[in-house]
Protein backbone atom coordinates (compact mmCIF):
# COMPACT_ATOMS: atom_id res chain seq x y z
CA UNK A 1 0.00 0.00 0.00
CA UNK A 2 1.44 3.94 -0.80
CA UNK A 3 1.67 6.03 1.63
CA UNK A 4 0.29 9.72 0.60
CA UNK A 5 3.03 11.20 2.06
CA UNK A 6 2.91 15.18 2.52
CA UNK A 7 5.68 17.42 0.74
CA UNK A 8 4.07 20.60 0.04
CA UNK A 9 4.49 22.83 2.90
CA UNK A 10 4.71 26.71 2.31
CA UNK A 11 6.19 27.31 5.85
CA UNK A 12 9.30 29.53 6.36
CA UNK A 13 11.81 29.43 9.67
CA UNK A 14 11.27 32.90 11.44
CA UNK A 15 7.20 32.42 10.76
CA UNK A 16 4.58 31.64 13.56
CA UNK A 17 1.65 30.40 12.10
CA UNK A 18 -1.49 28.95 12.78
CA UNK A 19 -2.27 25.50 11.94
CA UNK A 20 -5.14 24.50 14.53
CA UNK A 21 -7.53 26.14 16.81
CA UNK A 22 -5.27 27.48 19.49
CA UNK A 23 -2.21 26.06 18.07
CA UNK A 24 1.05 27.78 15.80
CA UNK A 25 3.63 26.11 14.19
CA UNK A 26 7.01 27.11 13.98
CA UNK A 27 9.55 25.57 11.96
CA UNK A 28 13.27 25.45 13.24
CA UNK A 29 15.88 25.96 10.27
CA UNK A 30 17.72 22.45 10.89
CA UNK A 31 16.93 20.88 7.36
CA UNK A 32 18.62 17.26 6.71
CA UNK A 33 17.59 13.76 5.51
CA UNK A 34 15.96 12.95 8.27
CA UNK A 35 14.44 16.28 9.86
CA UNK A 36 13.26 17.15 6.37
CA UNK A 37 12.95 20.95 5.99
CA UNK A 38 13.32 21.37 9.85
CA UNK A 39 12.01 20.47 13.61
CA UNK A 40 8.20 21.38 14.18
CA UNK A 41 7.71 23.97 17.50
CA UNK A 42 4.01 24.21 18.87
CA UNK A 43 2.95 26.90 20.76
CA UNK A 44 -0.32 25.70 22.45
CA UNK A 45 -3.18 28.06 23.99
CA UNK A 46 -2.98 31.86 23.93
CA UNK A 47 -2.03 34.50 26.78
CA UNK A 48 -0.13 31.29 29.05
CA UNK A 49 0.81 29.31 26.52
CA UNK A 50 2.59 25.93 26.28
CA UNK A 51 5.81 25.17 24.01
CA UNK A 52 6.08 21.79 22.39
CA UNK A 53 9.62 20.71 21.58
CA UNK A 54 11.63 23.83 21.18
CA UNK A 55 13.59 21.75 18.76
CA UNK A 56 17.87 21.84 19.08
CA UNK A 57 19.72 24.68 21.07
CA UNK A 58 19.10 27.07 18.37
CA UNK A 59 19.73 30.71 18.86
CA UNK A 60 17.57 31.97 16.46
CA UNK A 61 14.55 29.41 16.99
CA UNK A 62 14.25 30.42 20.54
CA UNK A 63 14.18 34.29 19.03
CA UNK A 64 11.22 33.11 16.91
CA UNK A 65 9.63 31.56 20.12
CA UNK A 66 10.02 34.00 22.14
CA UNK A 67 8.43 37.11 19.55
CA UNK A 68 6.16 34.95 18.88
CA UNK A 69 5.02 35.13 22.09
CA UNK A 70 5.76 38.89 22.97
CA UNK A 71 2.94 39.82 25.40
CA UNK A 72 2.10 36.10 26.82
CA UNK A 73 3.64 33.99 29.52
CA UNK A 74 4.83 30.60 28.43
CA UNK A 75 3.80 28.09 31.55
CA UNK A 76 4.74 24.26 30.39
CA UNK A 77 7.59 23.41 27.80
CA UNK A 78 6.50 20.07 26.56
CA UNK A 79 9.33 17.37 25.23
CA UNK A 80 7.75 14.34 22.84
CA UNK A 81 11.16 12.52 23.06
CA UNK A 82 14.92 12.98 23.88
CA UNK A 83 16.34 13.42 20.30
CA UNK A 84 18.77 16.08 20.14
CA UNK A 85 16.36 17.59 16.90
CA UNK A 86 13.40 18.02 19.80
CA UNK A 87 14.81 19.00 23.45
CA UNK A 88 18.36 20.37 23.84
CA UNK A 89 16.38 23.72 22.93
CA UNK A 90 14.63 23.46 26.49
CA UNK A 91 17.56 24.86 28.27
CA UNK A 92 17.81 28.35 26.94
CA UNK A 93 13.72 28.33 27.10
CA UNK A 94 13.88 27.73 30.55
CA UNK A 95 16.64 30.36 31.19
CA UNK A 96 14.58 32.96 29.35
CA UNK A 97 11.08 32.06 30.83
CA UNK A 98 11.70 30.15 33.69
CA UNK A 99 8.74 28.15 32.48
CA UNK A 100 9.11 24.54 33.86
CA UNK A 101 9.53 21.37 30.92
CA UNK A 102 7.79 18.06 30.82
CA UNK A 103 8.12 14.76 29.51
CA UNK A 104 8.38 11.16 29.74
CA UNK A 105 11.53 10.71 31.19
CA UNK A 106 15.58 10.79 30.55
CA UNK A 107 16.96 9.53 27.50
CA UNK A 108 16.55 5.55 28.04
CA UNK A 109 19.62 4.37 26.04
CA UNK A 110 23.47 5.42 27.54
CA UNK A 111 25.53 6.56 24.18
CA UNK A 112 27.36 3.26 24.43
CA UNK A 113 24.26 1.11 24.50
CA UNK A 114 23.69 2.65 21.13
CA UNK A 115 21.96 5.76 22.44
CA UNK A 116 24.29 8.17 20.25
CA UNK A 117 21.28 10.24 19.10
CA UNK A 118 19.52 11.00 22.53
CA UNK A 119 20.08 14.34 24.79
CA UNK A 120 21.45 12.96 27.41
CA UNK A 121 21.09 16.31 29.37
CA UNK A 122 17.40 16.84 29.56
CA UNK A 123 15.75 15.75 32.90
CA UNK A 124 12.01 16.96 32.56
CA UNK A 125 11.06 19.04 35.65
CA UNK A 126 7.87 16.97 35.38
CA UNK A 127 7.54 13.10 34.40
CA UNK A 128 4.41 12.32 32.36
CA UNK A 129 2.69 8.70 32.37
CA UNK A 130 0.83 7.15 29.45
CA UNK A 131 -2.71 8.55 30.09
CA UNK A 132 -1.77 11.65 32.31
CA UNK A 133 -3.92 14.61 31.93
CA UNK A 134 -2.10 18.19 31.14
CA UNK A 135 -3.91 21.40 32.04
CA UNK A 136 -3.36 25.28 31.13
CA UNK A 137 -5.31 28.07 31.05
CA UNK A 138 -6.04 27.82 27.45
CA UNK A 139 -5.53 23.68 27.06
CA UNK A 140 -6.09 20.28 27.70
CA UNK A 141 -4.13 17.44 26.78
CA UNK A 142 -3.26 13.70 27.52
CA UNK A 143 0.34 12.13 27.45
CA UNK A 144 0.22 9.25 24.90
CA UNK A 145 3.52 6.67 25.63
CA UNK A 146 4.33 5.84 22.28
CA UNK A 147 7.47 3.96 21.77
CA UNK A 148 9.50 3.05 18.96
CA UNK A 149 10.93 5.82 17.63
CA UNK A 150 12.32 6.87 21.00
CA UNK A 151 11.60 5.26 24.16
CA UNK A 152 10.70 8.07 26.02
CA UNK A 153 8.35 9.34 22.84
CA UNK A 154 4.99 10.91 24.05
CA UNK A 155 1.91 12.22 21.72
CA UNK A 156 -0.45 14.55 23.43
CA UNK A 157 -4.14 14.18 22.43
CA UNK A 158 -6.58 17.10 22.51
CA UNK A 159 -10.07 15.91 23.44
CA UNK A 160 -11.20 17.97 19.74
CA UNK A 161 -9.46 15.32 18.12
CA UNK A 162 -6.03 16.94 17.09
CA UNK A 163 -2.88 14.80 17.90
CA UNK A 164 0.56 15.83 18.35
CA UNK A 165 1.89 12.84 16.96
CA UNK A 166 5.56 14.21 17.17
CA UNK A 167 8.31 11.52 15.03
CA UNK A 168 5.90 8.69 15.79
CA UNK A 169 3.48 9.47 12.64
CA UNK A 170 5.15 12.02 10.13
CA UNK A 171 3.48 13.39 7.35
CA UNK A 172 6.76 13.95 4.70
CA UNK A 173 8.14 10.21 5.44
CA UNK A 174 8.23 7.39 7.54
CA UNK A 175 9.78 7.27 10.88
CA UNK A 176 13.28 5.88 11.63
CA UNK A 177 13.31 3.43 14.47
CA UNK A 178 16.86 2.26 15.27
CA UNK A 179 17.34 -0.13 17.81
CA UNK A 180 18.51 -0.25 21.18
CA UNK A 181 15.99 2.65 21.92
CA UNK A 182 13.85 2.13 18.56
CA UNK A 183 11.54 -0.71 18.92
CA UNK A 184 9.88 -2.09 15.78
CA UNK A 185 7.28 -4.37 18.08
CA UNK A 186 6.97 -1.44 20.23
CA UNK A 187 6.48 0.81 17.19
CA UNK A 188 3.46 -1.27 15.72
CA UNK A 189 1.51 -1.72 19.31
CA UNK A 190 1.89 2.49 19.77
CA UNK A 191 0.56 3.04 15.88
CA UNK A 192 -2.85 0.97 16.99
CA UNK A 193 -2.68 2.83 20.02
CA UNK A 194 -3.05 5.69 18.03
CA UNK A 195 -5.34 4.14 15.25
CA UNK A 196 -7.82 3.27 18.21
CA UNK A 197 -8.55 7.01 18.55
CA UNK A 198 -10.80 9.14 16.96
CA UNK A 199 -8.58 12.33 15.66
CA UNK A 200 -9.14 14.72 12.90
CA UNK A 201 -5.62 16.44 12.74
CA UNK A 202 -2.10 14.97 13.29
CA UNK A 203 0.70 17.71 14.19
CA UNK A 204 3.61 15.58 13.57
CA UNK A 205 7.46 16.91 14.69
CA UNK A 206 8.41 17.01 11.19
CA UNK A 207 6.26 18.29 7.86
CA UNK A 208 3.18 19.83 7.55
CA UNK A 209 -0.15 19.29 9.11
CA UNK A 210 -2.13 15.73 8.69
CA UNK A 211 -5.58 16.30 8.15
CA UNK A 212 -7.40 12.77 8.51
CA UNK A 213 -4.97 11.11 9.17
CA UNK A 214 -6.84 7.30 9.79
CA UNK A 215 -6.24 6.56 6.16
CA UNK A 216 -2.90 7.63 6.62
CA UNK A 217 -1.84 5.46 9.59
CA UNK A 218 -3.47 2.22 8.26
CA UNK A 219 -1.55 2.43 5.25
CA UNK A 220 1.80 3.09 7.66
CA UNK A 221 0.77 -0.07 9.56
CA UNK A 222 0.64 -1.69 5.77
CA UNK A 223 3.87 -0.77 4.98
CA UNK A 224 5.94 -1.90 7.77
CA UNK A 225 3.84 -5.44 7.60
CA UNK A 226 5.10 -5.49 3.98
CA UNK A 227 8.14 -4.48 4.23
CA UNK A 228 9.04 -7.37 7.48
CA UNK A 229 7.34 -9.85 4.75
CA UNK A 230 9.76 -8.56 2.41
CA UNK A 231 12.73 -8.81 4.88
CA UNK A 232 11.69 -12.56 6.11
CA UNK A 233 11.79 -13.49 2.34
CA UNK A 234 15.51 -12.23 1.93
CA UNK A 235 16.88 -13.86 4.44
CA UNK A 236 15.70 -16.78 3.78
CA UNK A 237 17.25 -16.69 -0.02
CA UNK A 238 20.08 -15.59 1.97
CA UNK A 239 19.97 -18.24 4.63
CA UNK A 240 22.38 -16.09 6.99
CA UNK A 241 22.77 -12.71 6.86
CA UNK A 242 23.06 -9.34 8.51
CA UNK A 243 21.20 -6.42 8.61
CA UNK A 244 23.23 -4.61 6.36
CA UNK A 245 23.79 -7.35 3.73
CA UNK A 246 20.33 -7.50 3.42
CA UNK A 247 19.64 -3.68 2.75
CA UNK A 248 19.98 -4.40 -1.45
CA UNK A 249 17.73 -7.08 -1.42
CA UNK A 250 15.09 -4.99 0.74
CA UNK A 251 15.26 -1.62 -0.45
CA UNK A 252 16.94 -2.05 -4.24
CA UNK A 253 20.04 -0.74 -5.59
CA UNK A 254 19.07 3.03 -5.92
CA UNK A 255 18.98 3.90 -2.16
CA UNK A 256 21.04 6.69 -1.80
CA UNK A 257 24.49 5.93 0.28
CA UNK A 258 23.92 8.43 2.84
CA UNK A 259 20.72 6.37 3.56
CA UNK A 260 22.27 3.18 3.44
CA UNK A 261 23.05 3.03 7.54
CA UNK A 262 19.27 4.10 8.70
CA UNK A 263 18.39 1.35 6.14
CA UNK A 264 19.77 -1.15 8.33
CA UNK A 265 19.00 0.23 11.14
CA UNK A 266 15.65 -0.37 10.30
CA UNK A 267 15.60 -3.70 8.73
CA UNK A 268 18.11 -4.57 12.22
CA UNK A 269 14.17 -3.64 14.05
CA UNK A 270 12.61 -5.79 11.71
CA UNK A 271 14.61 -8.77 11.99
CA UNK A 272 15.16 -8.40 16.07
CA UNK A 273 11.10 -8.04 16.02
CA UNK A 274 11.12 -11.70 14.25
CA UNK A 275 13.29 -13.51 16.13
CA UNK A 276 11.20 -12.44 18.99
CA UNK A 277 8.31 -13.59 17.66
CA UNK A 278 10.34 -17.07 16.43
CA UNK A 279 10.81 -16.31 12.66
CA UNK A 280 14.10 -16.32 12.95
CA UNK A 281 17.28 -17.07 15.13
CA UNK A 282 19.70 -14.43 15.99
CA UNK A 283 23.91 -15.03 16.31
CA UNK A 284 25.34 -11.78 17.07
CA UNK A 285 24.75 -9.68 14.24
CA UNK A 286 23.75 -12.05 11.92
CA UNK A 287 20.69 -13.91 11.54
CA UNK A 288 19.02 -16.90 9.92
CA UNK A 289 15.23 -17.72 9.06
CA UNK A 290 13.36 -20.57 11.49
Amino acid sequence: MSIPFLRDDALRPGQAVQVAPGVRRILCDNPGPFTWRGTNTYLIGRGRVAVLDPGPADATQLETILRATQGETITHILVSHTHRDHSPGVAALQAATGARSYGFGPHLTPPEQGGEGGDHDFRPDVTLADGEMLEGDDFRLTALHTPGHCANHLCFAREDGVVFSADHVMSWSTTVVSPPDGDMAAYMDSLGKLAAREASLYLPGHGPPLPNPAPFVAALAAHRLEREAKVLDALRAARRATALELVPQVYGPVLEPRLVPAAARSLLAHLIKLAAEGQALRDGESFEPR
